[in-house]
C-alpha cells in the first residue's frame, strides 16, 4: 500500500491530488486499486501518513523467524510514489518573546450557548424568524441579546461598543465585532417579540421533557418596573410602585411559574392596573395556551376578591389563596383554641369552618359563598413571623408616641390653633396628626388621638392607647388565613402549596437584581415589551442552569456556578521564531480545580481548541 500523486486540470492550472493505492494479486497478475482519495497533502501531511503507517506496521510485526517467512496478508508500509518523504521541520522559538493576546471571556458565553442549545432555543429561532437580506441573521442577533442579559445586563449600546468584543461570541457564533451595532440589536428586538407566545409554549414543553416537571400547581404574582424618561405610551402609567419610585411611570408584570419556579409565561399590564383585576386575564390566557387540565391556582391576598373567587369557582378551577387581614378577626375564637397541628418547630396550621354568629359583619355575597361552596379555611401561625410583626408594630408604636409628644410640646409652646382658617400661619394640627398616622399605619389603630381647644383658644393634643386593639394585635401576630376549594388535601399540604409563592417572589428578585430589568430606558412600547421578553428568556436560562445544578447535586442556586465558570478565558498565544515568523494559536485557559469539579458535576467538557465559526 502506498501513496500516489495524481494531477488534474482546474481553471487552466495543474493541481496535484494524493490517493491511497493498494497492490493485490489476481490470476492474471498483480493489479493496483485506489483505496481512498486523500486530497491535497503538503510535506507535513505526507510525513504524518508515513509515521502513522510505521507505527501500525511495528505493532503487528511477526515475532518468530518462521512467522517472518510468511506474508503479512496486507501491505502496511506506505510509500510515496516517485516522491521523497518529507522530514519534520523544526523552528526555534524565542521564549522571552512569548506573549498572550486577545484575552476574552469564554466560560460564560460558552455555557450560555450550551443552555440555549439544550433548550433547542437556537433551532426554534432559526426556524421561526424568517431570513431576509440581513448580513447577520436575526436569530443569531437575538441570541446575543439573551446571552448578554444573562451574563452582563446592560444597554444595547454598551453590548455593541464594549461587551461583545470582549467575549468569545465572535468565534462561537461566527459574527465579527464590526457586524454588531446598537441599531442591529434594536431591530432584533422587533423581530423577536412577535414570537413570544409560541416561544413560551416551546420552552414549557422542552423544560418538561428535560426535567420531568409537573405543572399541577400554578403560582401567580404581580410586580412592577419603572421607566427613566417620558415613556409617552398607554401602558406607561403611574401606580403603586414596588420599587419605591412613585415619581416614575411604570408597567406591571404578571408572572406564572410552576412549583419549582420554572416560568410558564407572563403578561404586561398598564402601570396603574390593580392586581385584583389581572386574575381573569392571566387565567384565561394560560388556559388557552396550555389547557385547563387539573391545575391548582395559588395567589396571595392581593389577588383576592369575591368576584375572582366566583370566577374561579364557576370555571371548575381549584385554588389556594390568601385572605385580607381583616377576615382574620372572625376566627378569633379558633386562634384561642389549642387544637393546632404542628408542622415543624414554630409553625402550626389547622383547617377551620367558617364561623357562624348573629353579629357576622360579612357581606351577603361572602356568606352565601361560604355556605354553598366546599370551601375550607386554613389558619396558619408562625412563631418567627410573630416575632417579626411584633417588632415592626413596636417600632411604629414608638414612632407615633414620640411624634405625638413633640406635637403636644409644640402646641403648648406656640399656642397653635386647631383651625387653619383662623391661624393660617400654622398648619392644621389635625392634618399633621393624620399625615403622621398614615406614615405609621401598622400601629395607628392602637391610638385614640383627640385634638381639643384650650380656654385660651390654642390646640391641645391628647391621646390614649386602645387596649382591645393592642390585645388583638398581640394575639394575631404571626397568624394568617388561607381559603381553598381543594377538598382532598391535608392542612399541611395546603400550607406547603401556598408557601411555594416564594418561588414567584424569587423570580422577581432575580429579574430585578441579576438580570436588571429595571429601570427601562426604551421609549417605544414595542421595544419595552421586547426588553421584558429578553429578560424573561434570560431567566429561563437561569432556571435551566439551576435545574442542571440541582440534578448534579450542586443545589438549585446557579449564581455561584455561573460566576465561577465565567472566569474561564480564551486567548491567542503568540510564539515568535528565529526566522521572524510568529506562530499564533487560539486556546482556552485551563480550568482551576474548582472549575473542573463543577464541569464534571454538570457533565460538561470544554473544547480543546476554539473552532472559529463562519457565517
Amino acid at each position: 500500500m502506498f501513496i500516489r500523486q495524481y494531477f488534474k486540470q482546474e481553471n487552466g492550472r495543474r493541481t496535484a491530488y494524493w490517493a491511497l493505492v493498494e497492490s493485490y494479486r489476481t490470476a492474471t497478475g498483480p493489479r493496483q486499486r485506489v483505496v481512498a482519495w486523500l486530497g491535497k497533502l503538503d510535506e507535513a501531511g505526507r510525513l504524518g501518513v508515513q509515521q502513522a503507517a510505521d507505527v501500525a506496521r511495528k505493532s503487528i510485526e511477526p515475532r518468530s523467524a518462521t512467522e517472518q517467512m510468511q506474508p503479512l496478508g496486507r501491505q502496511l508500509r506506505f510509500e510515496f510514489d516517485d516522491v521523497v518523504a518529507a522530514e519534520p521541520r523544526w523552528v526555534e522559538v524565542n521564549a522571552g518573546g512569548v506573549r498572550v493576546e486577545n484575552l476574552r471571556q469564554f466560560g460564560g458565553p460558552w455555557l450560555a450557548l450550551h443552555l440555549i442549545r439544550t433548550l433547542q432555543l437556537d433551532t426554534f429561532l432559526d426556524k421561526e424568524i424568517p431570513e431576509g437580506r440581513e448580513h447577520v441573521p436575526w436569530d443569531v442577533t437575538s441570541m446575543i441579546l439573551i446571552i448578554a442579559r444573562l451574563l452582563e445586563p446592560s444597554s444595547e449600546l454598551f453590548i455593541a461598543e464594549q461587551w461583545f468584543a470582549k467575549t468569545a461570541l465572535p468565534d462561537l457564533l461566527g459574527v465579527t465585532e464590526a457586524s454588531v451595532d446598537d441599531n442591529r440589536l434594536y431591530r432584533a428586538l422587533d423581530h423577536l417579540l412577535p414570537h413570544k407566545e409560541a416561544l413560551e409554549v416551546h420552552l414549557k414543553k422542552r423544560l418538561g421533557e428535560l426535567f420531568k416537571l409537573e405543572y399541577d400547581l400554578l403560582l401567580y404574582d404581580v410586580t412592577s418596573t419603572y421607566f427613566e424618561g417620558a415613556a409617552a405610551f398607554p401602558l406607561a402609567q403611574r401606580g403603586y410602585s414596588r420599587d419605591q419610585r412613585s415619581d416614575c411611570k411604570q408597567v406591571c408584570i404578571g408572572l406564572v411559574v410552576s412549583r419549582c419556579g420554572i416560568p410558564l409565561g407572563y403578561e404586561v399590564f398598564a402601570g396603574n392596573t390593580a392586581d385584583v383585576t389581572t386574575v381573569e386575564d392571566i387565567v384565561e390566557t394560560m388556559e388557552r395556551r396550555y389547557g385547563k387540565s387539573n391545575r391548582i391556582w395559588v395567589m396571595d391576598r392581593g389577588m383576592v376578591s369575591e368576584e375572582n373567587i366566583e370566577f374561579l369557582r364557576e370555571g371548575g378551577r381549584r385554588y389556594i389563596v390568601g385572605t385580607p387581614k381583616s377576615m382574620l378577626k372572625k376566627f378569633e375564637q379558633e386562634i384561642l383554641k389549642e387544637d393546632w397541628h404542628s408542622i415543624r418547630d414554630g409553625l402550626e396550621v389547622k383547617i377551620v369552618p367558617w364561623p357562624k354568629s348573629d353579629d357576622d359583619e360579612t357581606s351577603t355575597e361572602t356568606t352565601t359563598a361560604a355556605d354553598t361552596s366546599p370551601e375550607r379555611f386554613i389558619l396558619c401561625r408562625s412563631r418567627e413571623r410573630s416575632k417579626k410583626e411584633e417588632g415592626i408594630t413596636q417600632r411604629f408604636e414608638k414612632k407615633i408616641e414620640d411624634a405625638l409628644a413633640r406635637m403636644k410640646a409644640r402646641c403648648e409652646k406656640q399656642a397653635r390653633d386647631p383651625m387653619p382658617c383662623l391661624a393660617p400661619r400654622f398648619a392644621a394640627v389635625e392634618r399633621e396628626i393624620g399625615k403622621m398616622l398614615g406614615k405609621n399605619s401598622r400601629a395607628a389603630r392602637l391610638f385614640d388621638v383627640k385634638v381639643t381647644k384650650t380656654d385660651k383658644g390654642s390646640a391641645r393634643v391628647e391621646w390614649s392607647k386602645i387596649e382591645a386593639a393592642r390585645d388583638w394585635t398581640t394575639l394575631s401576630a404571626g397568624c394568617y388565613l388561607l381559603r381553598t376549594n381543594v377538598a382532598d388535601w391535608s392542612d399541611e399540604e395546603l400550607w406547603k402549596a401556598y408557601i411555594q409563592l416564594t418561588e414567584a417572589e424569587a423570580a422577581f428578585r432575580i429579574h430585578k437584581s441579576d438580570l436588571s430589568i429595571r429601570p427601562i430606558w426604551h421609549q417605544k412600547e414595542e421595544r419595552v415589551l421586547a426588553h421584558i421578553f429578553v429578560c424573561f428568556l434570560a431567566y429561563v436560562l437561569w432556571k435551566t442552569l439551576g435545574q442542571l445544578c440541582d440534578k448534579a447535586g450542586l443545589g438549585s442556586e446557579p449564581r455561584r456556578v455561573l460566576s465561577e465558570l465565567a472566569e474561564i478565558r480564551s486567548m491567542d498565544v503568540v510564539l515568535p521564531t528565529r526566522s521572524g515568523v510568529e506562530i499564533r494559536t487560539r486556546c482556552i485557559s485551563k480550568p482551576t480545580d474548582h472549575q473542573q469539579i463543577l464541569l464534571e458535576k454538570l457533565r460538561l467538557k470544554l473544547p480543546s481548541k476554539i473552532i472559529q465559526k463562519k457565517m
